[in-house]
């Protein structure tokens, strides 16, 4: 990925609001630095890409503090081979840091004018490798699986059963489970048929909408 501006800002992101605060996966700080994530938040916004917190991005939606794109991004243990699916795409960007990491990102977004701007995003600064679906993201996308990591970038009531069903054997879950205004980060494996549930702290997202999240 070619430089962009504010370069500074994305270090001072990277070494003052995610390193400091405990990720250390070094290939994710990396995608951290180089995607520029002042390009994927809108007027007036975009002048606080680089804080340490979420924004809106139109439709009721908002882009996640970088701290927590990170901290979900490293609990996927991702290597270049892995096929990712992401549920709820937003602007584009944890699919953009994703993309660097893995092999294939799909993604998909039940809002069809917030999916046309995540592809639009996506494809100023070049990236080829994410399939931007517009769907009920709360039942995946079973023809491409099945997906090494799965990352729900909305809050659910419980980790939808389809998307248990599309992890790979050893693969990962990241998401904000429980009520609408407050969630644990959990990450869940799949080994040997069973499954596996790790607690990661509270936090805070939008609904995720669909058949097998919220009603609305």
């Amino acid at each position: 990925m070619p430089p962009y501006p504010r370069a500074d800002e994305r270090l001072r992101m990277v070494e003052c609001q995610i390193a400091a605060r405990g990720i250390h996966d070094q290939r994710v700080l990396l995608a951290m630095k180089d995607v520029p994530r002042h390009l994927f938040v809108p007027p007036p916004y975009n002048k606080s890409a680089y804080e340490d917190c979420p924004l809106p991005i139109g439709n009721g939606q908002t882009i996640s503090q970088p701290y927590i794109v990170a901290l979900m991004t490293e609990l996927l243990v991702l290597q270049p081979t892995d096929s990712v699916l992401e549920i709820g795409t937003g602007c584009g960007y944890q699919a953009a840091v994703l993309a660097g990491l893995v092999r294939k990102v799909t993604t998909i977004e039940r809002i069809p004018e917030v999916a046309k701007l995540a592809k639009e995003n996506l494809a100023t600064i070049g990236i080829k490798n994410v399939e931007v679906i517009v769907g009920d993201g709360t039942v995946g996308s079973p023809q491409k699986a099945p997906y090494d990591g799965i990352i729900i970038t909305a809050a659910t009531p419980s980790v939808p059963l389809p998307l248990i069903e599309q992890l790979a054997e050893g693969g990962r879950l990241v998401a904000p489970v429980g009520e609408r205004d407050i969630q644990e980060l959990i990450r869940l494996r799949k080994k040997d048929g069973s499954i596996t549930v790790e607690h990661h702290g509270g936090v805070r997202f939008v609904p995720l909408i669909g058949e097998c999240g919220w009603s609305g």
